[in-house]
């Protein structure tokens, strides 16, 4: 392998500076910083030729894939733990709803009339009734509009 500038790295691999950098950034490609502080970059011979076909760079580092497995797992087991937890929340209000329904049904058969009056639904849900309409006032109306 040879250590060579960025420059030198994207002529060789005929590729722009961006692109060697993006590289860098996503750890597919061997790199460090010189004493001078420029980055170089580690080419192989066989990634330098056109004539033969050239390995591909965009596999990341088994080191730099290590130290986030870590993490992974960390925030894998959070996830988890927090979905157990969900699921206990909902089968406690599903079965606090499966023992209602006896009662509802209990009430259900006692009577055929329905408890609620129109009144109680309308105070509960506004605006699912439409408002009474006056009976007197529109028949006086019909009577003028005749005259």
């Amino acid at each position: 392998m040879d250590r060579v500038s960025v420059a030198e790295a994207a002529r060789r691999l005929n590729i722009s500076q961006d692109a060697v950098y993006k590289r860098i950034k996503r750890g597919t490609i061997p790199w460090d910083k010189g004493e001078d502080d420029k980055t170089y970059v580690w080419i192989d011979e066989a990634d330098a030729s056109t004539d033969r076909a050239r390995q591909s760079t965009d596999r990341p580092f088994e080191s730099s894939n290590y130290v986030s497995k870590d993490e992974l797992l960390s925030e894998m087991r959070a996830r988890v733990s927090f979905l157990e937890e969900e699921l206990q929340r909902k089968d406690a209000i599903l079965l606090s709803l499966t023992q209602r329904i006896p009662e509802l049904e209990a009430t259900k058969d006692s009577s055929s009339v329905p408890q609620e009056s129109s009144e109680t639904a309308t105070e509960e849900f506004p605006g699912t009734h439409a408002p009474p309409t006056p009976e007197t006032p529109a028949t006086g109306q019909q009577e003028r509009k005749r005259s």
